[in-house]
Order: C-alpha cells, then structure tokens, then sequence
C-alpha cells in the first residue's frame, strides 16, 4: 500500500452538487477491484489514525459471561 504523502490528487475532476442530487457512489465502488478498494481503506484509516503500522492485536470490545 501507498503512503499518504505519495498519494496525489487530481483537483480537475471536482464539482460541486447540491446535496438533494441523487449520488452514484455505490456504482463507482462496485466497478473498482477489490484492490482499489482496499487502497481506499488504508488511505483512510491512515488519514484517521496516522501512518504508521496498526497493531499487532486488536483491542478486546467483548466478553464472554457465563447466564445462570
């Protein structure tokens, strides 16, 4: 995957639509390769949580109780 600062933008391909206009989001992503999706997640998570490496563990969210 990229690096942040590698990643360049293209300002020509803007525009500017009101927000009742319908949106076509879900077609574009469906046409990218699962790679170019992926691309997209890291750019993401690394505009988010920073670039460097995440984790090698994720954080415990559940437990698991015994019902009696």
């Amino acid at each position: 995957m990229e690096e942040l600062g590698a990643i360049k933008i293209d300002k020509t391909s803007f525009s500017i639509t009101p927000l009742s206009a319908p949106s076509d989001d879900k077609g574009y992503w469906i046409a990218q390769s699962p790679y170019e999706r992926l691309r997209a997640v890291e750019t993401l998570r690394q505009l988010n949580y920073g670039v460097r490496q995440s984790t090698a563990r994720l954080q415990r969210v559940f437990e698991v109780t015994q019902r009696s």
